[in-house]
């Protein structure tokens, strides 16, 4: 390696980000703060500042840098969020999430990467991420509402918990199943009730659950 791992996220940031668009400077500073590396499986830490998803345990996989940017700048967090993500996988998006709002709530449904995310969190003071074990389409009902919730998974449609757990102006920012390819959206729950916006071609594993595919 011939730049120090923080040389290369000042780098990803710069080059990967806000040369394509990302502007919001909490999810900047997040990025430029949050070591990806420390997520990745060692076999592939040489790969971590690309701008492209990386295998982790279970099948899953930590997803593209750009992608999770776009997803944090459209959910529109700030110091006083609340917020919910479906998916925790190798914890890194739920590490950015820290960096932004002390309200982060994480629901993963395999327990193996869920325990290992938490270790890496906290190996990283991130401790005030609340991470637990589920269906990830039911939300956490016992800790809504929401401001935001972002879901690392594709699914067929927005799961009904999830939109019911958004607070009147709180935003759903979703992959969702169209024809052939994927799409994100954006969900906003109005006083009258949901506006939706589609966003940009996307690819995320299958999101699993009650509200999702089915488990085979």
């Amino acid at each position: 390696m011939t730049n120090s791992w923080e040389q290369q996220r000042d780098w990803m940031v710069a080059q990967q980000l806000k040369a394509r668009g990302i502007s919001d400077p909490a999810v900047l500073e997040a990025f430029r703060s949050v070591p990806r590396h420390l997520f990745v499986p060692r076999r592939f830490r040489a790969n971590s500042y690309q701008d492209g998803p990386l295998p982790i345990a279970q099948g899953q996989t930590i997803s593209q840098p750009y992608m999770v940017a776009v997803m944090l700048q459209l959910a529109r967090i700030d110091s006083s969020s609340r917020v919910l993500e479906i998916g925790t996988g190798s914890g890194y998006q739920t590490a950015l999430l820290c960096c932004m709002t002390p309200l982060v709530f994480s629901v993963e449904r395999l327990a193996e990467l869920a325990e290992s995310a938490a270790e890496t969190l906290q190996t990283l003071g991130l401790e005030h991420a609340r991470i637990r074990v589920g269906d990830g389409t039911l939300g956490w009902p016992e800790e809504a509402p929401f401001d935001a919730i972002l879901v690392s998974a594709g699914g067929l449609q927005a799961p009904p918990p999830l939109l019911d757990q958004l607070t009147i102006g709180g935003r759903l920012v979703i992959p969702l199943q169209r024809g052939d390819c994927q799409l994100l959206f954006v969900i906003t729950r109005t006083p009258s009730g949901y506006e939706e916006a589609c966003k940009d071609a996307c690819s995320f594993v299958p999101l699993i659950g009650t509200h999702g595919w089915q488990q085979s």
